[in-house]
C-alpha cells in the first residue's frame, strides 16, 4: 500500500493550488483524478484544430502586483503561461431593446469615465458603485493577500447585489448594465450578495486576460510541480470510499480496489459527495442533510462553434446579452423565451485577423436534461445518450443561434461545425451532481449558512474548491490557500506570495 503525507481527491484549481502549497512545505502529495484530463474546469477540448475551454474563457487580476499574478508568480506559472491581454473594453453589455454596446473598461478610472460618458446624469451613482466595490474587496483579507480577520467581512456578506445597485440609481438601464456580466457568478436577484459581485467583477476591471493555449496549461504546470516535488498524479481512477478508523481517515479506496494511505486527506470534489463516501458517525446526520440541501447555482448550455475560414473578425472582448428586465432572473425562463441572456467568448487565435472559433454560453436548468440523467458519457466511459437527446441539443442550438442572430446577423452563415455541452456534460466531467456552474449559491439573507468550512469533524479530512469560498480561477486558488492554512496551521506563505 502506497503512503503519502497528503492525498487530494480531484485536480480542480483548488486542489492543485493546495497540493502545490503543501509540496512547497515539504509534504509528499498524491492527487487522484477520475478523468483522463486534469484540471476540472481547466479542461479543454480540440475540434477541427480549434481549442475550446470548458470553463476558463478569461482571467482577471494578472497584471504585475495584482492578486492572481502574485499567486501565479509564487507557484511558478507566470514565466510559462501563454497569455493575451484583452481589449481595454474587455466586456460589452448589449440589451435587447438598445442598439448600443456598453463597455466595461480595464482600470477603475477608465471604467468610471466610460460609464459617466454613457450616463452623464448618474456620475454620483457610478462613483459610489466603484468606491463601494473597492471597499467590499478590502473587507476580504485573503482576496488582498492579507491574513484573515473574520470580523472584517461579516457585515459585507449581508448586502444584496441587486438591492445595492438599485439603491444608488433609479436608472433602469444603468442598473442592467452594472449587473450586465453577472453570468460570471450566476447572479440571482433574490439571493446573490454584493460581495460575490464585487470580488468577481473587480478582478476583471483590474485586468483581463486570455490563455492562448487554453486553461489546461495551468493544470499541467501545477501538476508537474507536484511530480517534481516527489508527489504523484493518478489519472483515470476514482476515489469511491474514505475508510475511517479510530476517529480519522486512514485510507482512500479507489474504483479498481486499490488503497492509498495518507496522514491527511483533502477533497476537491463536492462536499456532499465527500460525505457520502465517508461512513462515520463523526459527521452528524444533521450536517449531512444540511450539505445535501444546500442550493446550488444554475447549470448551462454551451455552444462551441468552428467558423469557416476568414469569415468572422477576431475580437479580444466578450459580449453579454440580456432581455429587458431579466438580468437578475435569466434562469427563470419559459421554453419559448429561452434564452433570456447569453455570453459570447471568442476562442484565442494565433492569426489575429479572423476568429477560428467562438463559445456561446446560456443558462440551462438541470430539469431540462433529467430524462437522460441515468446515462454517463466521458472520453473514458463512452455512452450514447440516444436520438432524443441529440434532437434536444439540435433544437436548443437552433434556438440559441436564432437569438444571437438578432444582434449578430449573418453569424449562422459563417459556421462550419458546432459542438454542444449540457448540464449532463458538466456533471459527468466536473463531478457536480446537477452540473451547476459555480457550486453553492451564496445568499445574503443567510451568509453563514451558505458557507462551507475547509475543516470537517474528522480532524484529518479537509475540503477545498469552489464550494468553499468563491468560484473561478481566483476564487478556487484562494480556497487552496484557505485549505492549506487549515491543514498546516501555518500562514507564513501568504507573505511570500504577496512579495513574490
Amino acid at each position: 500500500m502506497k503512503k503519502f503525507d497528503v492525498l487530494i481527491i480531484g485536480t480542480g484549481m483548488g486542489g492543485l493550488v493546495c497540493g502545490n502549497i503543501l509540496a512547497k512545505q515539504g509534504y509528499t502529495v498524491c492527487m487522484v483524478e477520475k478523468n483522463k484530463q486534469l484540471g476540472g474546469c481547466l479542461q479543454i477540448y480540440v475540434r477541427n484544430r480549434v481549442i475550446f475551454d470548458s470553463g476558463v474563457h478569461y482571467i482577471g487580476g494578472l497584471d504585475k502586483g495584482q492578486n492572481l499574478y502574485q499567486i501565479f508568480k509564487w507557484l511558478g506559472l507566470m514565466d510559462e503561461l501563454k497569455l493575451e491581454k484583452m481589449d481595454p473594453d474587455f466586456d460589452r453589455i448589449i440589451l435587447d431593446d438598445d442598439q448600443k454596446e456598453y463597455r466595461f473598461m480595464q482600470g477603475y478610472d477608465a471604467f468610471e469615465q466610460e460609464m459617466i460618458l454613457e450616463f452623464p446624469a448618474e456620475e454620483k451613482a457610478i462613483r459610489k458603485y466603484t468606491k463601494t466595490m473597492l471597499e467590499i474587496c478590502d473587507r476580504f483579507p485573503l482576496y488582498r493577500l492579507r491574513l484573515q480577520r473574520g470580523e472584517e467581512k461579516q457585515e459585507a456578506m449581508g448586502i444584496s447585489a441587486k438591492k445595492f445597485i438599485e439603491s444608488i440609481t433609479d436608472n433602469k438601464k444603468l442598473q442592467a448594465v452594472l449587473a450586465g456580466n453577472n453570468m460570471l457568478y450566476a447572479g440571482s436577484g433574490e439571493a446573490t450578495p454584493f460581495y460575490i459581485h464585487a470580488l468577481t467583477v473587480n478582478s476583471y476591471i483590474e485586468s483581463a486576460w486570455r490563455c492562448l493555449d487554453g486553461g489546461s496549461q495551468i493544470s499541467k504546470i501545477l501538476a508537474r510541480n507536484i511530480s517534481n516535488s516527489g508527489g504523484q498524479i493518478i489519472k483515470n481512477r476514482e476515489v469511491k470510499k474514505l475508510n475511517v478508523e479510530d476517529g480519522a481517515v486512514k485510507t482512500a479506496e479507489l474504483n479498481d480496489g486499490s488503497l492509498i494511505q495518507a496522514d491527511y486527506f483533502v477533497s476537491n470534489t463536492t462536499p456532499a459527495n465527500t460525505y457520502r463516501m465517508t461512513e462515520t458517525n463523526l459527521i452528524r446526520s444533521v450536517t449531512r442533510k444540511r450539505i445535501e440541501a444546500m442550493p446550488t447555482t444554475v447549470s448551462s448550455f454551451i455552444l462551441n462553434i468552428v467558423f469557416k475560414k476568414d469569415r468572422v473578425p477576431y475580437i479580444k472582448h466578450n459580449y453579454y446579452y440580456q432581455k429587458t428586465g431579466s438580468v437578475w432572473a435569466m434562469d427563470d425562463y419559459a421554453e419559448k423565451d429561452w434564452p433570456l441572456g447569453y455570453a459570447i467568448y471568442c476562442s484565442p487565435s494565433v492569426k489575429k485577423e479572423f476568429a477560428r472559433g467562438m463559445t456561446i454560453f446560456a443558462y440551462m436548468r438541470y430539469d431540462e436534461v433529467r430524462s437522460w440523467e441515468t446515462s454517463f458519457n466521458t472520453v473514458s466511459t463512452k455512452q450514447d445518450r440516444g436520438a432524443e437527446y441529440e434532437a434536444f441539443k439540435n433544437r436548443k442550438t437552433e434556438q440559441l443561434l436564432n437569438r444571437v442572430e438578432e444582434k449578430f446577423p449573418g453569424l449562422k452563415k459563417s459556421i462550419l461545425h458546432t459542438y454542444t455541452s449540457t448540464p449532463l456534460t458538466f456533471r459527468d466531467y466536473i463531478g457536480n451532481e446537477d452540473g451547476n456552474l459555480y457550486g453553492t449559491a451564496k445568499d445574503y439573507r443567510n451568509p453563514v449558512g451558505t458557507l462551507i468550512s475547509p475543516k470537517t469533524r474528522i480532524p484529518n479530512l479537509f475540503l477545498t474548491g469552489q464550494y468553499l469560498n468563491l468560484h473561478g480561477i481566483l476564487g478556487t486558488a484562494i480556497s487552496g490557500l484557505i485549505t492549506s492554512i487549515a491543514l498546516t496551521g501555518k500562514d507564513d506563505f501568504i507573505e511570500k506570495i504577496r512579495n513574490a
